[in-house]
């Protein structure tokens, strides 16, 4: 059976500090305020406005400066929607200002007027907008730092409905700082974001039900979410859902299916995937024995900090000549691995020294 060490996920769910549970910065509360991808290169430039643009946006009529922004037209997004804002007190019009002035797209970027709008908005009901500002007042925008600013944004969200709101609210309420601690009230909250397809959420409430924390422990229902948000590629899912395949545990038994997403979270640099994809691969299970592939793959979970004496042992035992080309095979991954530390040494250090003064 293959057993799941504890990863830093677990960690950051059930002893979460502010800062690492929640999205880290403003640009996440951006991306939830524009479902389609923003132009990489978009101009900011004017379109034509068209005649009635004015009006409110409604079902039968699209929102052209909300289609104005997405093509890149931030000056057009930017005069219909103030006028939208102004004339007919537009809640989704002040959101996207505040979008604007934050981003500065199209305008100079202010902070202080984005949240403004941010302000007109919320205070009318637009959800996305509570949300900004609760980030905006995590990361000290518009004014200083103010967790408990941000989480009764957070909560204000969360009541009308917002995914993202309701994913951080709940680790809020894992915490215990802000709000007394209540798996209860976090497992609701998760299930709101996760039925929005929020992957993130998805797995912490499968945890939920693995445990029985905050919910009756359910294992099939644990795997339903960890499937969702492994499709979603979360890491973290994916690993709890190949061991469950692989064990049987909550769903058929399929060592193959396993062994596939196991590699899939193997390549996205999961330590544990990596290790558990070594083992069956040097036992031979649900897939052909690949010494070679074995030797790599648990050299990579080694430097990133699994320890498995069995493949170690297993490793010993190998022909020189199928050792020395696993040794080979993992050398590209722990050449990278190896830059990669050494860059965020070199980051962590100079964050550390203090500014240059400043020229005369």
């Amino acid at each position: 059976m293959i057993k799941r060490t504890a990863s830093v996920l677990a960690a950051a769910l059930f002893a979460a500090s502010f800062g690492q549970g929640l999205l880290n910065d403003v640009a996440a509360a951006q991306t939830a305020l524009r479902p389609l991808a923003k132009p990489a290169a978009a101009p900011a430039q004017a379109a034509p406005v068209q005649q009635n643009s004015d009006a409110a946006p409604s079902a039968q009529q699209p929102d052209l400066a909300f289609g104005a922004f997405q093509r890149g037209y931030f000056l057009t997004a930017f005069a219909i929607a103030t006028k939208r804002a102004v004339d007919d007190n537009d809640i989704k019009a002040m959101t996207l200002l505040g979008e604007l002035y934050a981003d500065g797209l199209g305008v100079a970027q202010d902070d202080k007027k984005a949240a403004e709008w941010y302000k007109f908005a919320a205070s009318r009901g637009d959800s996305n907008a509570m949300f900004a500002l609760a980030m905006f007042s995590l990361n000290g925008r518009a004014g200083p730092r103010d967790r408990q600013a941000s989480a009764q944004w957070l909560a204000a969200a969360a009541k009308l409905g917002h995914p993202l709101a309701a994913y951080d609210l709940a680790l809020l309420y894992i915490e215990g700082q802000l709000f007394p601690q209540d798996f209860a009230r976090a497992a609701q909250l998760l299930r709101v974001a996760a039925d929005a397809g929020n992957p993130d959420a998805q797995y912490a409430l499968g945890t939920f039900y693995k445990v029985g924390r905050g919910v009756p422990q359910d294992m099939h229902e644990a795997v339903q979410l960890w499937e969702k948000a492994a499709l979603a590629d979360n890491v973290d899912a994916q690993v709890e859902y190949a061991i469950a395949l692989f064990n049987g545990d909550g769903i058929d038994r399929n060592e193959a299916a396993a062994a596939a997403i196991f590699r899939k979270a193997a390549m996205h640099g999961s330590a544990i995937a990596q290790d558990r994809l070594a083992r069956i691969l040097a036992d031979s299970k649900g897939v052909a024995a690949d010494p070679i592939e074995a030797t790599k793959w648990h050299l990579v979970s080694r430097a990133g900090g699994e320890t498995d004496l069995e493949l170690d042992a297993f490793m010993e035992k190998l022909d020189p000549k199928a050792r020395s080309a696993g040794e080979a095979a993992a050398k590209p991954w722990l050449d990278a691995m190896q830059a990669a530390r050494q860059a965020r040494e070199k980051a962590a250090q100079q964050a550390q020294q203090p500014p240059a003064p400043a020229k005369q």
